[in-house]
């Protein structure tokens, strides 16, 4: 069998408690080389298989075990309500209703009696043995125990060598209907038949408003898969031609009209418009584009027609990475998860004892069948496990799908856990505190240093003319802080010119002769340092400009024209907007933040200053192995450590740290790395996963106590005789339902 595993998701039919998920779960993993694990709140199992192992083959395993399955195929939503539920529950309501209302109210029992006894006597027929209003129930209560109820039995008879909530519930509902007919027919006890259409149709609703709230808390991820489009228009030969989206390849170019969803990931070729990434990044504000500007595929195009080149498609797409790893993390269990599931696969055997020894101590302390068997039946009933199985998982359906709809995306649930305990947060520099791409912070230029040039430069020596120059220099140089100049100049309006003799110095900067009409002086364009060896002395302004942008850690370039310094421009990756606000909010929280950046000594400590970082928790110059070190030497120092990064470079911390977080701008070998990607290029989703993942444990654990506590409370009340079965069936079912929507909460 081949060594390669490769994920399988299958979507699970008839599982209705975390007893189920155990039996399931210990099908599949008995298979050698296959991982499964099962999520009860999005009825999958998500399993790691051998390559050579097919679908089919797991489906066997699980329909054996007495459960139906099918592949869940990428694109499907997982599928939470089901319509059988809903006609289930309508056949229960029409006959278990009238049932439990006629043995309810005893005045109709005579009425009902001598009409029935008028009816049978019209027909000649013997009369019934005692009751006939109780006959009237039992028959009642016969579809519903026997039809409405086969798929429980059949799962309970499918499960005896691992017992679930539907042995327990099985063996309730036949003992009370069974007892019932034999109560009657003999009139030597009481008769308990509504008790059994009772609790069959609590156990149905309840698990009918489950699934109503489950799929409420699935919404989230039901609209990032339903966001992608089915059709594209491709633009081949200047023709428009509608494909299906699979058609689509790398390098494509297909059009987007106003209104319309862009079809995948790409570079705008032509147009401009604003665009909408809220339901992917959670950035609520639209992004103006124009050609060159990335854009992701589902975003929503606003006002203006855009021609866009594909770069990425199907499964490599920002949508169906952001999809893989919300699902990715819903189908992984937490480790409090994994207790209750261990405390789930010992449940019902206790409980099935505990209703036994219930039974035998009632009978033999001198009370009647009747009473003992109805007590072993509500005890039985009250202990349905359903609230612990779904505490957990019903929980990280929400938080990852509130995660991804704000930009957040979960790879594992561990993280919440990690995340409430976390006090050092490790920062890297360009991507993440910074925007990652250079701009042009200041520019100085200087027409009084021109007067060096001569009378025959004096009509061209004006800030248009000079940035223009600059501009005709850089737009043939690829390096980042030519773009940005180039990008510069073309907003201030800067003209096109020509250029000859052009040359670049790798490391020193670049020259040309450039073209202005009435003369092509050579401009000469790089770092202070190289620029003076072949210019005059700097003008004051332009030296007072450079001491400035030293000062400020940024980056410099001196423009020069025939050996005559003429501009500056300071150019410096910009810090993100609410990056001091994220800083200080972690302070807050009582977590110390530090930098760990590969640029230099100067530039670390501008940008620390800037956001709020103390000067001694600053590492700068640091390589990639440096950084690794650093997070372990803080972990062995006991701290609990978040990395937050967005470069190659930071892989190795990211994934050494006890939890990280990767910019969704960043590489993919960070977000790989990653526990936690923000799709938002903003910091602030940093403080909103910390809370998200805060919040969420606390709902966990307040939906595991309560789950804890309705069994500790409930099981004596009911083995104390205090309880009927068919009030037992309704606290179940509302346990359940306190749980699901407790963690609708999160939204």
């Amino acid at each position: 069998m081949s060594s390669v595993l490769e994920p399988i998701t299958l979507s699970i039919e008839g599982m209705t408690c975390s007893s189920c998920v155990n039996t399931v779960e210990k099908a599949l993993n008995s298979v050698g080389g296959v991982s499964a694990t099962i999520n009860f709140a999005t009825e999958t199992a998500h399993i790691l298989a051998p390559a050579d192992m097919l679908p089919a083959e797991l489906i066997k395993i699980v329909e054996k075990a007495g459960y139906k399955a099918a592949p869940l195929r990428n694109g499907q939503s997982v599928t939470l309500h089901n319509k059988n539920s809903a006609r289930a529950l309508f056949l229960a309501f029409i006959f278990a209703v009238p049932a439990v209302t006629i043995s309810m109210v005893m005045d109709w029992h005579h009425h009902i009696d001598m009409w029935i006894i008028s009816q049978v006597d019209s027909f000649g027929i013997s009369r019934p043995l005692n009751s006939p209003t109780a006959w009237l129930v039992i028959a009642l209560s016969a579809p519903v125990v026997a039809f409405v109820a086969w798929p429980i039995h059949r799962a309970a008879f499918r499960n005896l060598k691992h017992p679930t909530m539907d042995n327990l519930i099985s063996l309730g509902s036949i003992a009370a209907f069974t007892w019932s007919i034999y109560a009657n027919a003999t009139g030597e006890g009481d008769v308990y038949t509504e008790v059994a259409a009772g609790v069959i149709f609590f156990v149905i609703l309840g698990r009918y408003l489950e699934t109503r709230a489950k799929s409420r808390a699935g919404v989230a991820l039901s609209s990032l898969l339903a966001l992608g489009t089915k059709e594209v228009t491709i633009v081949r030969g200047g023709f428009p031609l509608i494909v299906p989206i699979e058609q689509l390849e790398i390098g494509d170019e297909f059009e987007v009209l106003p209104g319309g969803r862009i079809a995948t990931d790409g570079i705008v070729v032509k147009g401009e418009s604003a665009v909408d990434n809220s339901m992917l990044t959670g950035e609520s504000k639209p992004i103006d584009v124009h050609p060159g500007s990335l854009v992701i595929g589902a975003s929503l195009n606003h006002n203006g027609r855009l021609i866009v080149r594909a770069t990425r498609i199907g499964s490599d797409t920002e949508l169906s990475r952001i999809t893989a790893m919300v699902i990715s993390a819903q189908g992984t269990k937490a480790p409090i998860q994994r207790l209750a599931d261990r405390i789930s696969s010992v449940f019902v055997p206790i409980v099935t004892l505990i209703s036994i020894a219930t039974f035998l101590g009632w009978y033999f302390t001198d009370h009647s069948l009747t009473r003992s068997i109805s007590i072993a039946i509500t005890v039985l009933v009250i202990a349905c496990p359903c609230a612990l199985g779904l505490a957990t998982p019903v929980a990280l359906l929400v938080a990852s799908g509130r995660g991804a709809g704000r930009g957040i995306v979960l790879r594992e649930p561990r993280v919440l856990e990690v995340a409430r305990t976390v006090d050092t947060v490790v920062f890297d520099k360009t991507g993440t505190l910074t925007q990652g791409l250079m701009n042009v912070v200041q520019a100085t230029l200087s027409t009084a240093a021109g007067a060096v040039l001569g009378s025959s430069f004096e009509s061209l020596i004006n800030p248009t003319t000079i940035l223009s120059s600059a501009v005709a220099i850089e737009s043939h140089n690829s390096h980042p802080v030519a773009l940005a100049i180039t990008r510069y100049g073309l907003g201030k309006g800067a003209k096109s010119y020509e250029v000859s003799e052009f040359s670049i110095t790798p490391g020193l900067g670049a020259a040309g002769r450039v073209d202005l009409g009435m003369q092509s002086p050579v401009v000469l364009i790089g770092s202070p340092a190289a620029v003076a060896h072949s210019c005059t002395d700097f003008h004051p302004e332009l030296k007072l400009a450079i001491t400035h942008a030293q000062e400020a850690g940024l980056t410099l370039s001196v423009l020069a024209w025939d050996g005559v310094a003429l501009a500056v421009f300071a150019v410096g990756d910009e810090l993100k907007g609410d990056a001091a606000q994220t800083v200080g909010a972690l302070r807050a929280m009582q977590i110390t933040p530090w930098l760990v950046t590969g640029d230099s000594a100067e530039v670390a400590a501008t940008v620390a200053a800037t956001v709020g970082i103390d000067a001694e928790n600053v590492f700068a110059s640091a390589m990639p192995g440096t950084k690794l070190e650093i997070v372990e030497r803080f972990k062995s120092e006991g701290r609990t450590v978040l990395m937050i990064g967005d470069g190659i470079n930071d892989a190795a911390a990211l994934s050494a740290a006890h939890l990280s977080m990767a910019m969704g701008t960043g590489t993919d070998t960070a977000i790989s790395s990653a526990d936690i990607t923000l799709m938002n290029p903003g910091l602030g989703s940093v403080i909103d996963a910390l809370k998200l993942a805060k919040k969420t444990l606390r709902i966990i654990y307040l939906n595991m106590g309560w789950a804890l506590i309705y069994n500790v409370i409930g099981i004596p009340i009911a083995m104390a005789g205090l309880l009927t079965p068919m009030y037992a069936a309704g606290a179940m079912a509302l346990s359940s339902l306190f749980v699901v929507t407790n963690s609708l909460r999160i939204k």
